[in-house]
């Protein structure tokens, strides 16, 4: 779910801006021309990029002004005025010192208030970046003022939406562009940027960039040539110049995995680990019911001696039936199966058994993907499969709809269980009791 969006008052103007993450350190995203706040979450890569930097850092993203959410304007905003934009975001959001992450045509901005406000300014993170817009005989790296005007009088500008920018910009990109296009701006306002970014020259302020500063750069990178990356990198004291493999201008197209951590590391010092694996499977929860009572009831001992008994219960029947125990819970089990016939017929049998022993569980089954994280597992489907559980009663068995529709036929039988709201999970659920 996309966060709230609020909006930052920089003098007359409303900037659209999202604060979400977790992390101690407080990162401000720059993007290229165009933004939208609402449709950018509905992008998979995109949003895939954004939860990434959200699990290490507190993130303020916003719209610049006359894009997106904000608030129009009648002409594109200065390079000054978009750092007043910043400084209101920051100061909305409550952030006195932030890191800068500038992608693109973002990047300028970036620089330039990093040396403008080094004291607000804790990091600094370049992607795709220049520090001049169009060629000069002392910066032959960029396109010539006249071939940047033909291809927007010629290309950009009569296809507007129809996917015009992706075999530059983008060309990996699977996802259809075009509704982000349409949406985040009008053709007349990507020609007005477009112009005003021809002007656009910060190599003056490279030296005064007091900021420990990070350049990415794509080698094969169709919008930016990778020497004006390394020339840029060159310019700034200290700074540190990587260069990644790909085609892609957009960070979070292509390999996005490679340059997050490579962000990960320089903002916190840390290097992530790879990626967890990915797979379907059958959640089980289970959980005995009244614990905390029959604890009291029977002493210490005598508690700890049938934890034991359960466990061991538990267990020859994970084993009969091939699931995998993750771990126990002190009173219950997370476990998972490769199917979910097995899971359910598993889960029956606990329940069924633990009476033998004075003792009533009850039971939570989902099937969906979960995270392979070493030994642990996680996701969305553990979550679920745990408040299932949490609505399943003395004896029963309940599962989501999805392991019912995926036992069919296996002789396994399925009751109607009513449809009902989980912790923390949107829309309510139908669910039902293995009989």
């Amino acid at each position: 779910m996309a966060p709230e969006t609020r909006y930052a008052r920089s003098g007359e103007v409303g900037i659209a801006y999202q604060v979400y993450g977790e992390g101690e350190l407080d990162l401000v995203l720059a993007f290229p021309f165009l933004s939208h706040l609402d449709l950018m979450w509905e992008s998979p890569p995109l949003s895939h990029f954004l939860r990434r930097l959200g699990a290490f850092a507190r993130v303020l993203v916003f719209d610049r002004r006359g894009v997106g959410l904000s608030d129009p304007v009648a002409r594109p905003a200065t390079l000054e005025e978009r750092m007043d934009d910043v400084r209101a975001v920051m100061d909305a959001a409550g952030s006195e010192r932030a890191a800068l992450l500038g992608m693109s045509e973002g990047a300028t901005m970036c620089m330039l208030f990093a040396a403008t406000y080094p004291e607000r300014t804790s990091a600094l993170v370049l992607w795709g970046a220049m520090a001049r817009s169009t060629a000069a005989p002392d910066y032959p790296w960029a396109p010539e003022r006249e071939a940047v005007l033909e291809a927007q009088a010629e290309l950009v500008a009569p296809l507007w939406g129809q996917g015009a920018t992706i075999d530059i910009f983008s060309p990996s990109m699977a996802a259809d562009p075009r509704a982000l296009e349409r949406q985040a701006a009008s053709p007349m306002r990507v020609g007005q940027l477009v112009e005003m970014f021809l002007d656009t020259d910060v190599r003056e302020t490279l030296p005064l960039i007091q900021a420990p500063t990070l350049v990415l750069h794509r080698r094969q990178d169709r919008a930016v040539n990778y020497r004006a990356a390394r020339w840029l990198a060159e310019q700034i004291e200290g700074s540190r110049y990587e260069e990644l493999e790909g085609e892609d201008h957009f960070p979070w197209v292509g390999d996005s995995d490679a340059p997050l951590a490579a962000i990960e590391e320089f903002l916190t010092g840390v290097r992530p680990g790879p990626a967890p694996e990915r797979v379907l499977a059958t959640v089980l929860f289970t959980d005995i019911v009244d614990s905390t009572r029959l604890a009291a009831e029977m002493g210490d001992r005598r508690w700890r001696d049938l934890l034991e008994e359960h466990q061991k219960l538990v267990r020859d029947r994970l084993g009969r039936f091939d699931g995998r125990e993750v771990k126990t819970t002190g009173d219950g089990f997370l476990a998972v199966f490769d199917g979910p016939t097995r899971a359910a017929q598993c889960a029956r049998e606990i329940a069924d058994d633990m009476p033998g022993l004075g003792i009533e569980v009850r039971a939570g089954l989902h099937t969906g993907e979960v995270e392979l994280i070493g030994d642990d597992v996680g996701g969305i489907a553990v979550h679920l499969a745990a408040r299932i559980a949490a609505l399943a009663g003395p004896r029963a068995v309940f599962a989501s709809r999805t392991v019912r529709d995926l036992a069919v036929g296996s002789g396994v039988e399925f009751e109607p269980a009513g449809r009902h709201s989980l912790k923390g999970v949107p829309d309510e659920w139908d669910l039902y009791s293995v009989a």
